[in-house]
């Protein structure tokens, strides 16, 4: 499985220790929690691990950087990214509990510095972090229109969300354009990759933040849903 990881990603030998001890986590904890549904160990490197990868593949200078994984659930992609970078400065957000005591378990166990977690809702967590992270990124999470009233106010201006989707973004990317705008974003790029083995079609959105978000966004969960901007 290293050798899938590392066409995309050179990793230390440590590195690489860190991330089948993080498997070992997750397809253990994924039997009695909701973490997963892809637990052989193939799928769970290029499914999660390779597909994580991908977000910031095209992306320089990482080192110092701050990157929030909004929903990161069983930390993917921000969990697999911190490993691979060391120098990032990760968030971990999520509502739930039970994944943020697993989350917070698995950076004690790889013992990974510089990275938190936050068990909260975005549209709480947004009222002391507007606009302070270089990189926002968002992995299975929402529609696009949802997920960039969630997403974009954290981004600082002149920083990036990057929106990791599958073949059938575009139906979503129309239907998410005139938030992105008001919100403060533009598309600036669409990177689609193929999976090792046929194993599925990629697409991360770029967008990046050229305007400030107003402060009256993201609205409560329950307002966005019923009423996409």
């Amino acid at each position: 499985m290293n050798n899938i990881i590392l066409n995309i990603q050179p990793l230390s030998a440590l590195q690489l220790e860190q991330l089948h001890q993080y498997y070992e986590l997750l397809i253990t904890k994924a039997k009695i929690m909701n973490l997963t549904t892809i637990t052989e160990e193939q799928e769970v490197y290029i499914k999660h691990f390779y597909d994580s990868l991908l977000v910031l593949k095209e992306e320089s200078s990482l080192d110092g950087k701050t990157l929030l994984d909004l929903g990161s659930g069983a930390g993917l992609p921000g969990i697999v990214l911190k490993i691979a970078y060391p120098a990032l400065k990760v968030t971990l957000l999520d509502a739930t509990q039970k994944k943020c005591q697993f989350l917070q378990e698995v950076i004690d166990t790889l013992a990974l510095k510089d990275i938190t977690v936050i068990c909260d809702r975005a549209e709480h967590f947004i009222k002391e972090k507007h606009e302070t992270f270089d990189l926002v990124v968002a992995r299975a999470v929402a529609s696009l229109n949802i997920l960039s009233e969630l997403a974009l106010g954290f981004v600082k201006k002149g920083g990036k969300f990057l929106a990791m989707k599958g073949a059938s973004y575009q139906e979503e990317l129309n239907s998410a354009t005139s938030a992105i705008t008001i919100l403060g974003g533009k598309l600036t790029n669409k990177y689609q990759y193929e999976l090792p083995l046929l194993m599925g079609t990629r697409c991360i959105l770029e967008i990046t933040k050229e305007k400030n978000t107003p402060h009256n966004y993201p609205r409560p969960y329950a307002k966005i849903k019923q009423k996409p901007l």
